[in-house]
């Protein structure tokens, strides 16, 4: 394993990828995460090997792309605070190719997979969005690859929005053991965005959210980490949370998950001391700033 499991933003950029965070340089064995910026006219090709892949706007204007039988206009997104983007799901053993209109950032999510699906375009509209927890627990997340979703071989990954102020990936949870019903063993990626509330002269300077994994007495992990835009947490065991926004900012984070079992199954166990917090929910009005999605 990594000596850090966060990686500030430009730490994993390589020649092509402005991020590039494959299973070997994580340390583990199935996810990872690529972010590819490309300049208006830019294009770029390549081949999926033995990844699954799901490819989305963060932001920037369309591009057109093509994989296998599949050729798609991206939308495109201005930022990830914009509600869902539209995407391409790439099979492994697949040629991909992009070819940008204007400016675009891409994120590139993945899993080393076994099985080869067919390539498929989702447009945002088909983009379930949840409102999930209440008060300040309240957060929005667009599960673009969930688990019971969206068909894959075994990558599952939700985009999460959490409004200045609350608190998200709480109460504290893991899913590091493969326990039927309960908890399924998942390596997490957590990559990181903010922006300002509200128009004002500093922008979007400065933004950070805190962000926490711990592990148990047999497997120790110890990260307490400031993330800003562009960061990466790894997670590869452990209780992980909260994801907090603080006020005046609200944060983003993309979230990838790869495990062993053939189920794809997204199940988690809450750290016993704060699993009563869910209890709390049922009494409380989720965040009136939620659902985001338009330009503010």
């Amino acid at each position: 394993m990594v000596a850090s499991l966060h990686h500030p933003a430009g730490s994993l950029a390589t020649d092509t990828y402005e991020l590039e965070l494959t299973p070997e340089r994580a340390g583990w064995a199935y996810s990872g995460l690529r972010i590819l910026d490309l300049p208006a006219g830019g294009s770029y090709e390549w081949r999926t090997g033995d990844d699954e892949m799901a490819v989305l706007s963060l932001a920037g204007g369309g591009c057109a792309l093509e994989c296998d039988d599949v050729k798609a206009e991206l939308t495109g997104r201005a930022s990830v605070f914009d509600g869902p983007s539209d995407f391409v799901y790439a099979p492994r053993d697949s040629s991909v190719r992009v070819q940008a209109a204007s400016p675009i950032r891409l994120a590139l999510v993945s899993a080393r997979c076994e099985n080869r699906l067919e390539a498929r375009y989702v447009p945002a509209a088909e983009v379930p969005v949840e409102l999930r927890g209440a008060g300040a627990c309240s957060r929005q997340v667009h599960n673009f690859c969930a688990a019971g979703v969206f068909p894959a071989d075994r990558l599952i990954a939700v985009e999460v929005i959490t409004p200045a102020g609350n608190w998200s990936s709480y109460p504290p949870h893991k899913h590091d053991e493969d326990l039927p019903g309960q908890e399924s063993e998942l390596e997490e990626i957590y990559y990181f965005d903010l922006r300002s509330e509200a128009i004002h002269a500093g922008g979007d300077a400065g933004a950070f959210g805190f962000h926490r994994v711990y592990g148990t007495a047999e497997r120790p992990v110890d990260v307490l980490a400031a993330v800003r835009p562009g960061d990466v947490v790894c997670v590869p065991h452990g209780w992980h949370g909260p994801s907090t926004a603080p006020p005046g900012y609200d944060l983003y984070y993309l979230n990838v998950m790869a495990g062993p079992s053939a189920d794809r199954a997204w199940l988690i166990r809450d750290d016993p001391d704060y699993g009563w917090i869910r209890g709390q929910w049922p009494d409380q009005d989720v965040d009136p700033r939620l659902p985001m999605g338009g330009a503010r």
